[in-house]
């Protein structure tokens, strides 16, 4: 197994930083914006989002929810183990808000169908968009395309995009695995 890196601590910090400003550019105030960080590794992303957007922006109240997609995942019974669910972390209804759902890395396109599915308990969102870290772009099985990307990547289907993030791993970096 092979591990090599494609972007640093210092490129994820450049890149995050991009991102919440692209978001402000289309949702300036975020008064009827909600970012939805699709468990478990969207999570990270998007509470460094909602923490550059207050902390750096002085965006106040950015709406920030939580969304496990598990059990409307369409693979969810062919795994050889049990999905482990995650919580739900969504108190605000999203009917007419502009959701932005985020995510670590786009590959199939599955989790974001899933997620489409599991939004709607919460509501009829007026629109939504996706934002994803890195665009695995020939990777494909639904017409799903990100509105906001970090960085696109062209690997082979048996390479592993790992998204490491300092709250959970110690440190920020994005490899490309070989097994």
């Amino acid at each position: 197994m092979s591990k090599k890196i494609l972007l640093s601590s210092k490129e994820i910090h450049i890149i995050l930083h991009r991102l919440a400003c692209q978001l402000i550019e289309n949702h300036t105030n975020f008064e009827n914006t909600a970012l939805i960080g699709i468990q478990p590794r969207g999570t990270y992303l998007a509470e460094r989002l909602v923490s550059i957007l207050e902390n750096d922006y002085h965006i106040p109240n950015v709406k920030l929810g939580l969304l496990d997609i598990t059990f409307y995942r369409d693979d969810f019974r062919r795994r050889e183990t049990p999905l482990q669910a995650n919580k739900t972390k969504i108190n605000f209804i999203v009917e007419n808000k502009n959701v932005v759902f985020i995510d670590d890395v786009l590959f199939s396109g599955r989790s974001i169908r899933a997620a489409l599915t599991a939004i709607q308990s919460f509501g009829r969102p007026s629109e939504i968009e996706l934002l994803v870290l890195i665009d695995r772009r020939f990777s494909r099985h639904l017409p799903i395309q990100p509105d906001y990307s970090g960085s696109q990547v062209d690997v082979f289907n048996e390479e592993k995009v790992s998204v490491h993030w300092e709250e959970k791993d110690g440190k920020d970096a994005v490899y490309i695995i070989n097994n």
